[in-house]
């Protein structure tokens, strides 16, 4: 039986080397999304008008966007413009995290983490997609409906519009998140599938408070992200069960 070779470093050393490599994967990240965000910042006032067209297009004639910061028509633009780098840089960032922990994974939990990486970023855009393209011109074109017979004009400022849009964004983002959190729940064990669908009444009820919690007051913002998270649920349920481990890959794992 031959041994196992020994590692000539102290656990001092090894220690600090991880820090090392930590420092370099996120230097790496940080400058993956500042080359990109370079490459379009000379756009930042195009992107901010593509982010801000959904509001625009529901405005009444006469009513615009305001700025009621000095600064603010110059730091939207460019937070914006950092925002989208940072999610086009996502999956370069995501493998910098992966290339760190990587090492540190058994077989069978490296086979698992490619598809859970590709499929959470995609469900993540699919997510601010639907925000965007559905939950934006719905939810503006009722508060312009709503605002209409007070007879109040409605001037939105472009700072308090972005904070609107990014909580938008990451509500809904993670929310479509669901169906991979399902299925790591089911696949590592630590729930049950039979469990998931008991807890089926009040994960539905949980849907929607968190819709309530995390979206601004109003019933039609409120279903369009707690219908989706009740259905997205399912879809969980519904691939989790290609996932669930078996007798003999609980063998197979305690093997490793």
């Amino acid at each position: 039986m031959s041994e196992m070779p020994q590692d000539s470093s102290t656990p001092e050393e090894s220690f600090f080397s991880h820090l090392v490599e930590l420092r370099d994967r996120i230097i790496k990240a940080s400058l993956a999304i500042c080359i990109i965000f370079l490459g379009m910042v000379y756009w930042a006032p195009d992107i901010f008008h593509a982010l801000a067209d959904p509001m625009l297009k529901v405005l009444p004639a006469g009513a615009h966007m305001i700025v009621t910061d000095v600064t603010g028509s110059f730091f939207v633009p460019i937070k914006v413009t950092f925002m989208a780098a940072f999610v086009l840089a996502l999956p370069f960032v995501i493998y910098q995290v992966w290339a760190f922990v990587a090492p540190g994974l058994y077989q069978h939990e490296k086979k698992l983490v490619l598809p859970l990486v590709i499929s959470t970023y995609t469900l993540f855009l699919v997510g601010m997609a639907f925000a965007y393209f559905l939950v934006f011109p719905t939810v503006f074109g009722f508060m312009v409906q709503y605002n209409a017979p007070l007879g109040a004009d409605m001037s939105t400022d472009i700072d308090k519009y972005l904070s609107f849009a990014m909580t938008t964004f990451l509500a809904f983002g993670f929310t479509f998140e669901v169906p991979v959190v399902v299925v790591v729940l089911v696949r590592m064990g630590i729930v049950s599938l039979a469990k998931l669908k008991e807890w089926r009444p009040y994960i539905i009820v949980g849907a929607f408070v968190v819709a309530a919690i995390a979206t601004p007051p109003d019933i039609m913002s409120q279903l369009l992200l707690a219908v989706p998270l009740c259905i997205l649920f399912e879809l969980g349920l519904l691939v989790a069960r290609f996932y669930e481990p078996k007798p003999k890959d609980d063998e197979a794992e305690q093997g490793v």
